[in-house]
């Protein structure tokens, strides 16, 4: 994924924005994913003038958004979830009931 995003945003003279502008960008796309949660999960319906986003494409809009602040920084996102994953793994492994095995 990271790949396909810098290759988009390399063909132009622009190329990546400032790390405080995608973290603009990040947030709003997270206004933009609440919002869709709150009308299909919460009490707030939409407005007969808003039209349908699905809920996938919400999360592919911030998906992007995360790769390319993680391009322009150099962050390889598989070692960044590997990292995190490990320390979850361990921090969180009876935090939870865990489910019986099934025989």
């Amino acid at each position: 994924m990271q790949k396909r995003v810098h290759a988009f945003i390399s063909q132009f003279e622009e190329g990546y924005f400032s790390p405080l502008a995608m973290m603009t960008r990040l947030t709003e796309e997270m206004g933009e994913l609440a919002r869709e949660i709150n009308h299909y999960y919460g009490e707030k319906p939409k407005k007969s003038t808003e039209g349908e986003k699905e809920l996938e494409e919400e999360l592919g809009d911030l998906l992007f958004v995360i790769i390319t602040l993680a391009n322009s920084l150099n962050i390889d996102l598989n070692e960044a979830f590997d990292r995190s994953m490990s320390k979850i793994e361990i921090r969180d492994q009876d935090r939870w009931t865990k489910k019986e095995n099934e025989s």
